[in-house]
Formats: structure tokens, C-alpha cells, sequence
């Protein structure tokens, strides 16, 4: 499996684990979208620290390129980590309409973030890194 495969993979699971979640805040289960919602955020910022502690640090030591794509993608984890607060706050308040749009302005980043990653940012560490290495180092930091 290549850097691209593994972490589009985990985008995926991750997009789904929000659904999850969404679909709870809309029902009013606020126990079970709490829930939901940690294993979302967990998972998502395993993948982000793997981007951030594997890949990144690689990809930078590699290519020479320090302030290009994975500075954006570490400025826009930052934004995603923000939002997530404010939704555990919507949660803990039991606030439908800011956790969802807060949801919505998160899923937009997320989507946007990862089109750039799964384009560019995945293709080019495919093309530079050893991916057996890069993924297996990755999988050590834990299961999205």
C-alpha cells in the first residue's frame, strides 16, 4: 500500500465518523453524539499526527521543501483543532445549531484540506519517500 492508499483510507473512516456523530446531534441522542464525536476527534487527530510527526518531518527532510504544502496542511490542522473545540463546547451545552455549523465550516476545511493532500501533497511523498517505511511508521502510531 502506498502513502496515498493509506491515508486517503483513513480520510475516509474519519469523513464517516463525523456522519456518525452528525446524525446523532440531529436525533438529540447527546450521550451517544458525545461519544460519537470523541471517537471522530481522536481518530482525526491521530491522522493528523501522523501526517505531522511521520510524514511531514520526512517529506520537508526529503524534498527540501519547508515552506510550502505541509506548512499550509499543518496551519489548517490547527483550524480543524479549533473547531472541534467549539463543538465539544456545543456538545457539552447541548447546543444543536453551533455544533452543526461549526460541523459544516469543519467539513469544508476538511474537505477542501484533504483534496490538496490526496492531489499534491500524498502523489509527491509517494514519488520521494519510501512508502513501505513511511506507512509502516505511520500504522505504529495507531488504527484510524
Amino acid at each position: 500500500m502506498n502513502i496515498t492508499q493509506y491515508l486517503t483510507e483513513e480520510h475516509r473512516k474519519c469523513d464517516t465518523y463525523y456522519a456518525e456523530a452528525e446524525k446523532a446531534v440531529n436525533a438529540g441522542d447527546w450521550e451517544k453524539a458525545k461519544e460519537l464525536f470523541n471517537t471522530f476527534k481522536e481518530k482525526t487527530l491521530l491522522h493528523f499526527q501522523k501526517e505531522e510527526d511521520v510524514l511531514f518531518p520526512e517529506f520537508e527532510r526529503v524534498t527540501g521543501i519547508v515552506m510550502g504544502p505541509t506548512q499550509v496542511m499543518r496551519m489548517e490542522h490547527d483550524q480543524a483543532r479549533q473547531l472541534m473545540e467549539e463543538m465539544e463546547r456545543a456538545l457539552e451545552q447541548k447546543d444543536k445549531d453551533t455544533f452543526l455549523s461549526a460541523g459544516e465550516s469543519l467539513m469544508v476545511l476538511l474537505q477542501q484540506h484533504n483534496m490538496k493532500e490526496e492531489q499534491i501533497l500524498y502523489p509527491m511523498s509517494d514519488q520521494h519517500l519510501d512508502a513501505d517505511r513511511m506507512v509502516e511508521a505511520m500504522g505504529k502510531l495507531g488504527e484510524v
